[in-house]
């Protein structure tokens, strides 16, 4: 029997998990290829549940991978390749060191390549799964577009995140997808509705800016590598739903000069590929599709069963909504100053079906000037402009951003140049019941309802004057109000005396015996406090870990409505405060 014992630390939780060194020691590869595989691989580090049974007694921090993890990267073909490269760097160190060139030549045409096709088709086996994990790769190839070129980043890892981000924004474009926009001390968040899933991410500024020395770029480039490959499947994908041609078909005089036919020579770093960049990213004021556009077609209607008519009818309105939507600045045509942010504005104003240009000496692209008769809407971002032409309007780069989030365009008069901002409010905050709502915000729900707010403004203005004429007038009221004092007191005084007239007399009291009224028994009242009652009943007969619970329900809600309140307070002051504040400056002036 003793042979059959169970040793310490060889069976049950413990043979799960292996460390890293040794997962790395059974791979045969080196820390930055464990960790480039793993990236690779979406295979992260596992925190065991009992770490000392697992690490065999010992406290010291280790990290720990599942063992079916690290022998699922056993069969990996890119292990492989980077036992290959291994040698590769080797052999090519050592005819530098021979200085036999002619090696060196030889060495570098035979470097070894590898592709991620099968590791993308491998972790997402359906292009619904590839669009669900699309908002990181998104994020990660907007934010290595905007590097400069540095030796932390290879110039071409750069060159393709522009490209393939600016094809992504030609397809959101060209499908209307586009729903949400919100400038963040971060960047710019965007968020999109894709064949029915919702993508968000986000852009950096066009800002110079310093990269950190404490960040592993290497890590990061990893992740680029992974998420450069997913994004160009997605693309081409996204392109096929739409009819249109990729990579995108560029409209420009030099289109033989470009090659656009060569798949090779768009992906290489050239000058011919940074024209090409140059006129995909200026393609952002139109986009052109392979085929015509096809006519839309009505659905044919069927008979529908009349429990389901309300929900039928919902998903119909909102639809019409969506398509209302989609078609926001349809009819419109905009013009951009140059000092605006001319990509973030014309991706956005695009999206929803409105025409843009800006400068032609400053970018290429530029469909038309500024003189344009037909333009309506004119993006400046600075207090004063010297020539203005009437027949436009000249707004702040907010209003557009604004309006997309409102899903209709906002009055103009908010957002003239030099005029103060109203807040940029974020729409992926949803109110629920009992928070707290800003003044900003409920006005903006009315004018989504179709209501005007102009009444409630004139009452400001009344109030306001009202509290001027109440200034005036604070001596006629004081001394009306004296009057109606001395006439209480005289008409009290009378009733003292006839009270004691009545007692000299020594008549008795006249006292009148009437009959009793039938007191109304409230029945809403009556009823709440049952149901109240019964609450209290409940609660008295719960368990200790229910009444637990329910406390802390109601604790959590209590402090919700305190938060609202503060909130409340808070802008109740500020309001008195500006109030105050436009008082004084009204007195101060001659």
């Amino acid at each position: 029997m003793g042979g059959l014992e169970k040793k310490k630390y060889e069976s049950g939780s413990a043979t799960n998990y292996v460390t890293r060194n040794k997962a790395r020691k059974k791979l045969q590869l080196s820390l930055p290829d464990f960790r480039r595989l793993c990236i690779l691989k979406g295979i992260y580090p596992h925190e065991p549940k009992h770490k000392k049974k697992v690490n065999k007694g010992s406290t010291a921090p280790r990290t720990f991978y599942l063992l079916k993890d690290i022998k699922f990267l056993l069969h990996e073909p890119i292990v492989t390749k980077f036992r290959e490269y291994k040698v590769f760097v080797r052999r090519l160190r050592k005819a530098y060191g021979k200085q036999e060139w002619d090696a060196v030549d030889r060495i570098r045409e035979n470097k070894p390549t590898y592709k991620l096709d099968h590791i993308i088709k491998e972790r997402y086996p359906t292009f619904i799964d590839a669009l669900r994990d699309l908002d990181d790769s998104l994020s990660m190839c907007f934010l290595f577009s905007t590097f400069r070129r540095t030796g932390k980043c290879h110039v071409q890892t750069i060159q393709l995140c522009r490209r393939l981000s600016v094809e992504f924004l030609n397809y959101v474009i060209a499908s209307r997808s586009l729903r949400k926009v919100f400038l963040s001390i971060k960047g710019i968040y965007y968020q999109a509705d894709i064949l029915g899933q919702t993508v968000t991410w986000i852009t950096p500024y066009a800002f110079s800016h310093n990269h950190p020395t404490d960040v592993d770029y290497r890590v990061m480039a990893t992740f680029t590598e992974f998420y450069t490959t997913l994004l160009g499947f997605v693309n081409f994908r996204l392109y096929q739903t739409l009819n249109l041609q990729y990579p995108p078909k560029l409209e420009s005089h030099s289109e033989a000069d470009l090659k656009v036919n060569d798949e090779d020579k768009y992906a290489l770093g050239s000058e011919a590929y940074m024209e090409k960049l140059t006129a995909l990213s200026a393609s952002l004021s139109r986009v052109i599709p392979s085929e015509p556009e096809d006519t839309e077609v009505e659905l044919d209607e069927f008979p529908t069963d009349p429990e389901n008519d309300n929900l039928q009818e919902e998903q119909r309105k909102q639809q019409q909504e969506e398509e209302k939507h989609k078609s926001l600045f349809v009819g419109l045509k905009f013009f951009l100053n140059r000092e605006v942010p001319r990509e973030a504005l014309a991706f956005v104003i695009r999206s929803f079906g409105g025409e843009v240009s800006w400068d032609s000496t400053l970018y290429i692209g530029a469909t038309y000037d500024s003189s344009e008769p037909t333009i309506t809407h004119h993006i400046v971002d600075r207090p004063n402009v010297q020539t203005q032409i009437i027949n436009r309007y000249y707004v702040q780069p907010q209003w557009v951003f604004d309006s997309v989030n409102a899903r209709l365009c906002l009055p103009v008069e908010d957002y003239f140049p030099g005029v103060l901002l109203p807040p940029h409010l974020s729409p992926f905050v949803v109110e629920k019941e009992g928070d707290y709502i800003p003044p900003e915000k409920q006005r903006l729900l009315a004018l989504q309802r179709g209501e005007r707010l102009d009444e409630e403004e004139e009452d400001e203005d009344e109030e306001e004057e009202d509290d001027d004429e109440e200034e005036e007038d604070d001596d006629e009221e004081d001394e009306e109000v004296a009057e109606e004092a001395n006439e209480e007191d005289i008409e009290s005084d009378k009733k003292l005396r006839e009270r004691e007239d009545e007692q000299f007399k020594g008549k008795k009291l006249n006292v009148k015996v009437t009959a009793g009224t039938v007191k109304l028994e409230d029945k809403a009242r009556a009823v709440e406090h049952e149901k109240n009652e019964e609450k209290r009943l409940a609660i008295m007969m719960m368990k200790k870990k229910e009444k637990y619970l329910y406390n802390k329900i109601m604790f959590g809600k209590k402090r919700k409505v305190r938060e609202a309140n503060k909130l409340a307070m808070k802008r109740k002051a500020h309001d008195e405060a500006a109030k105050a504040e436009r008082k004084t400056k009204k007195s101060k002036k001659p």
